[in-house]
This record gives structure tokens, C-alpha cells and sequence, in this order.
């Protein structure tokens, strides 16, 4: 099997330190090179702004904060995202709703769909 994600650089969004390293652990198995993590909704922003991205996973509420301009700025850019809530797709309001989510606690299957789906890259 090959692996669709090998290279891909994913910008992680996440303010609990343990889901982060989860997540930069599944990204770094599947082939990802992790970006981040970014705690805050600001330290995100500049990431999603200035470096270069293939997809990123956002955590919704991002210590207290919504994380809902970097998504904007990831839209614009055109790089798709996931979000991750623990609410899952009911979690978001109505504009972001249809967007890609994985429901906490994810699987590392659930990361790895979601953001191939999210690419638009297949299983080889």
C-alpha cells in the first residue's frame, strides 16, 4: 500500500498538549510532516497564513476561543481543513456546517479519512 498522505505538511491547531502529540504522532505515521501544534487562535492564524500548507486540522475552541478565522484564512488560501470538536458536525454553527469534522475522541483511521477526504486524495 502506498501512502496518498506521504509529504503532505498539516497545520495542527490544538490547545490540550496530549490530543496534540496524538495527533503530530498519527500525522507522522501516516507520512505527514506536523506543523505546529499552535495553541492559541493568534499562533494558528500567523501559521495558516504564512507557511506552507497541504491540509490542517482545527480544534474548534482553541483555549477558550473559537477557531473559526483560521478556517476563513485556510478558505482563502484555498487549503482544506478538518475540524475536530467534541460535539462532532452538530458542534458547528450553520457557515462551517457540511465542512469536514472528526468527533473527539478520534481514531487514527478517523484523522486519516477525514483528511484524504478533505484533499480529495484517494486510497491507492
Amino acid at each position: 500500500m502506498s501512502a496518498p498522505l506521504n509529504g503532505r505538511r498539516v497545520l495542527v491547531v490544538e490547545d490540550e498538549s496530549l490530543v496534540a502529540m496524538l495527533l503530530e504522532t498519527i500525522l507522522e505515521d501516516m507520512g505527514c510532516t506536523p506543523v505546529g501544534p499552535a495553541s492559541t487562535v493568534d499562533a494558528g492564524l500567523t501559521m495558516a497564513t504564512d507557511e506552507q500548507l497541504d491540509a490542517a486540522l482545527l480544534d474548534v475552541n482553541v483555549a477558550g476561543k473559537q477557531v473559526f478565522p483560521i478556517a476563513e484564512a485556510l478558505k482563502a488560501r484555498g487549503v482544506p481543513f478538518v475540524f475536530s470538536t467534541g460535539y462532532g458536525e452538530g458542534g458547528l454553527p450553520d457557515e462551517w456546517r457540511g465542512q469536514a469534522a472528526i468527533q473527539k475522541p478520534f481514531t487514527e483511521a478517523a484523522v486519516r479519512d477525514a483528511l484524504m477526504k478533505a484533499m480529495g486524495v484517494a486510497e491507492v
